[in-house]
């Protein structure tokens, strides 16, 4: 009747209830915080596991009284009806479980880096980039997200050759990682005065926001420039005269940061750098797991094409689940964005719950 064995579903009740014990006891700042943080965690999937609970004792109190003939020919029947009802629901909740239970990536919760970088495609790439990214803030505006611009170059179109911003919330990584990768736009660009379709694409990069804590940088590795942001050709490069680079020494990995004032910057910077750096090893952690693991979705390999943008015929098809949407106009302003996100969380749920049985019957 049940692929969700007692004694797991006991051990996260256990652990559950062992955190309330931890936090009643009073610990340290720090402690609380992180405890605090798998209590939420694990609170929806002790509540599933109640509410399964409750539906297998009625379940087999019902199939006690299916079998007693002393109850009557009538009870014996109502039994039966309400055994059918409840079958599927409980089928229901049994599945909505093995979703809970699935393996969590650390970093979903966490706030996100946004790196959108025009592609192939001269000045339309770097137009569809400044699209994308608005595409992006206006659905972090929508979710109550916070975006904060990092460093921007722009062409003299106002488009993007390069944008990176902070977008800070509850869960942000865990919506937005399935975004990485390269975007293709189809459409006639601003500047082609023939009217011909061209193809033009973006790259996108999300990274999980890295704290002190995730991520330890060394004084001694990393070398810090002061400079003058300026763009040839009249070109508006960035908006301050206190750009800030640092240089990590040991990856050679480079972060400019010229929006804010150069205190600002640094902070700004060193933040990037972090994030950037906890990616590292991130994908070094999951090679080492698996180094024949099939690519997932979600997987950020910015060189993967994704999705493409066809202006001309209305519509958005994300290639790794073979989605389209004919709803471009809705998806550019955010708002239908979400539709593409579900369907690759699901899918993605799908390929952790198939890994799942195939190691548990191999």
């Amino acid at each position: 009747m049940s692929t969700i064995p007692d004694d797991k579903l006991d051990r996260v009740v256990d652990r559950w209830e062992a955190i309330q014990r931890e936090l009643n006891a009073g610990p340290n700042q720090a402690t609380y915080a992180k405890l605090t943080r798998e209590f939420s965690e694990l609170d929806p999937v002790v509540a599933a596991i109640r509410n399964l609970r409750a539906a297998r004792q009625e379940l087999r109190e019902l199939e006690a009284m299916r079998r007693d003939s002393s109850a009557g020919r009538e009870m014996m029947a109502l039994a039966e009806d309400e055994i059918e009802a409840l079958e599927p629901k409980l089928a229901e909740i049994e599945a909505e479980l093995q979703i809970l239970l699935l393996p969590k990536d650390a970093a979903d919760e966490k706030s996100a880096i946004l790196e959108v970088r025009a592609g192939t495609g001269g000045d339309e790439a770097a137009l569809f980039a400044a699209d994308l990214f608005r595409m992006y803030t206006r659905y972090a505006d929508l979710k109550g997200w916070r975006t904060e611009i990092i460093s921007l170059s722009e062409n003299d179109l106002g488009g993007y050759r390069e944008i990176v911003a902070s977008i800070a919330g509850a869960g942000v990584f865990a919506r937005l990682k399935f975004e990485s990768g390269v975007h293709r736009v189809q459409r006639i660009p601003a500047t082609e005065a023939s009217g011909r379709i061209h193809t033009s694409a973006a790259t996108v990069a999300v990274l999980p926001e890295a704290e002190d804590v995730d991520i330890d940088i060394r004084a001694e590795d990393i070398r810090i420039d002061t400079m003058r942001a300026s763009g040839a050709g009249g070109q508006h490069v960035n908006k301050t005269d206190s750009a800030v680079r640092i240089t990590h020494i040991p990856t050679g990995i480079i972060v400019v940061s010229a929006e804010k004032s150069q205190h600002q910057n640094r902070k700004l910077a060193m933040q990037v750098l972090r994030s950037r750096l906890f990616e590292l090893e991130r994908e070094r952690a999951d090679a080492e797991r698996s180094q024949s693991r099939k690519s997932q979705v979600g997987s950020g390999d910015r060189s993967q094409r994704i999705r493409t943008y066809n202006f001309p015929q209305g519509r958005v098809t994300d290639h790794r689940i073979n989605l389209t949407l004919h709803k471009l106009d809705q998806v550019m302003e955010g708002t239908a964005l979400d539709e593409l996100i579900d369907a690759l969380v699901t899918d993605h749920q799908a390929s952790l719950l198939a890994d799942m049985d195939s190691h548990a019957t191999a």
